[in-house]
């Protein structure tokens, strides 16, 4: 909002449009899942819905907030039911992130520029569609249930950025998440601000248990942990699901990568410094997808701990030992997402 106060001084007329008038209707019952900030835990929540959904024989379709970086015009709408499709598509890291956890579960996911189009397109093999929000985007799609994900790790930001805290005031139910790894002051710093802004609003206590594969390798070694991207960069987290792993699994050493690192990804920890000890994945393209694979293959360490939401050994040749994290939502005590959903189910 300070470039607000230029266009102010300036003596210019601005709108911020609200989500009324920007949401499309849906013939069909549509849940948002968005969340405060990035890396709050919205993509695990919204695999959690669906898997509700489908338990209680629903047919049920998501559609992922915009991530194109290619042709527009080719991207108007995009479908993903095989792994073959984001090939098709030529989906970067970043993509396949967000796609691939939902394509190999089963489920198909939209994605594209044109949200009305895809919108009608998902409707056509839909009992329920997903909306599964970007970032701390608003939904695109007026909702039957919004479901907004906060993070007691990063304790006040829910009620100070924008618009994270347009959907804290608009959810039906909040999922406070990670509470198995975050301080007591912050869970209760978040418990406060939801009751101040949406004390009417569900609140579903839940965790993001990680799982390793081979986790017994990881003690002792001087590890590297690689982690999502936009979680370390815009997300400003300051570690991740690899941290976590490394930590709790007793690896000797974190590795700093910064003293081998090449090209993009250089240049991604000097526009963000406070990164620290970890690398983020990013590939928004082809070099930068070779950047990330030269920086982690230059890296002095026993071996790499992937906490990325997809599995990076596909993406890029390692020379080194990898093992990865993976994490799903797991509700803790009542209400949980099954009591949010009854009207669905």
């Amino acid at each position: 909002m300070s470039r607000s106060a230029l266009v102010n001084a300036a003596g210019a007329d601005f709108k911020v449009m609200g989500p009324e008038r920007t949401m499309v209707k849906s013939t069909k019952p549509v849940i948002a899942v968005c969340a405060v900030r990035t890396g709050s835990g919205k993509s695990q929540t919204t695999r959690r819905v669906i898997e509700l959904l489908q338990e209680a024989g629903k047919k049920v379709v998501a559609i992922r907030h915009p991530m194109p970086y290619g042709n527009l015009v080719e991207q108007k709408v995009q479908r993903f039911a095989t792994l073959e499709d984001l090939d098709k598509y030529k989906c970067t890291i970043e993509e396949r992130e967000e796609y691939e956890p939902h394509v190999v579960r089963g489920n198909v996911i939209y994605a594209g520029v044109d949200y009305e189009a895809i919108l009608r397109e998902a409707e056509k093999e839909a009992d329920v569609i997903v909306w599964d929000g970007g970032n701390n985007d608003l939904p695109f799609y007026h909702s039957d249930l919004h479901i907004t994900v906060v993070d007691p790790h990063r304790p006040g930001d829910e009620l100070y950025y924008y618009p994270g805290e347009a959907n804290l005031r608009m959810a039906d139910v909040v999922v406070i998440n990670k509470i198995d790894t975050a301080d007591s002051e912050d869970i209760l710093e978040v418990r406060k601000s939801i009751k101040e802004v949406n004390p009417d609003a569900m609140v579903i206590d839940a965790a993001s248990p990680i799982f390793v594969e081979d986790y017994q390798k990881i003690k002792g070694k001087r590890a590297l942990a690689v982690e999502d991207g936009p979680t370390l960069t815009h997300g400003e987290m300051t570690y991740g699901a690899g941290i976590v792993a490394a930590e709790k699994f007793g690896a000797a050493e974190l590795v700093d990568p910064r003293p081998y690192t090449v090209g993009s990804i250089t240049d991604t920890f000097e526009k963000y410094p406070e990164i620290g000890t970890l690398l983020p994945a990013m590939g928004y393209g082809d070099q930068q997808v070779r950047d990330l694979e030269e920086t982690i293959n230059r890296t002095e360490c026993d071996l790499v701990i992937i906490g990325t939401p997809i599995d990076l050994r596909k993406i890029v040749k390692l020379n080194k030992p990898a093992l990865r994290v993976t994490y799903d939502l797991q509700e803790i005590g009542k209400p949980d997402l099954k009591d949010a959903l009854k009207k669905f189910l």
